[in-house]
């Protein structure tokens, strides 16, 4: 079993008895993507709701719009059904609360809302979410169970989700 840690703005595909982890989400999103037959897991960690338009080289795990769609074809070029897949995400908070703050601004709200309306235009479930919020999050899944560990530092919390 082997531990692969996921930074910001990438990812990572991999299958039982591993886990995937990414640290210190924020207002950033970490998504998992599963075949709980296969056991083949997908874990990116995406910091912004939308890809700028127009541009020829970007890093698609950056953005929610183009993260989803190309983790859902690298989980199934790596063996898992795209008729089993299900998703689990958390992060997405809002980090910084300010007397003048816009949702507009609210980065973890719009990152958390592209990715569900992009796994719903891909008919892709959602099977757990731990989202918003103004705390920020860790996580670790294993492809083995399908489990998914949200930990917080303050308050400090550990849930299964």
């Amino acid at each position: 079993m082997a531990t692969l840690t996921i930074g910001i703005a990438e990812q990572v595909v991999s299958r039982a008895p591993d886990r995937l982890v990414t640290l210190g989400l924020g207002s950033c999103v970490g998504l998992v993507l599963f075949d709980p037959v296969t056991k083949i897991g997908g874990m990116v960690h995406i910091m912004l709701p939308c890809a700028p338009q127009g541009m020829a080289e970007i890093n698609k795990f950056k953005f929610a719009d183009t993260a989803v769609p190309e983790m859902i074809r690298l989980v199934t070029r790596a063996g898992a059904s795209r008729h089993m897949l299900q998703a689990k995400l958390a992060g997405g908070a809002h980090m910084f609360n300010n007397s003048y703050q816009t949702d507009m601004l609210n980065i973890g709200k719009r990152n958390v809302d592209v990715c569900l309306a992009q796994l719903q235009a891909h008919r892709i479930p959602v099977a757990a979410q731990d989202t918003g919020g103004t705390i920020g999050r860790s996580i670790e899944f294993n492809c083995e169970d399908g489990t998914l560990q949200v930990r917080t530092v303050a308050p400090k919390s550990l849930r299964l989700i």
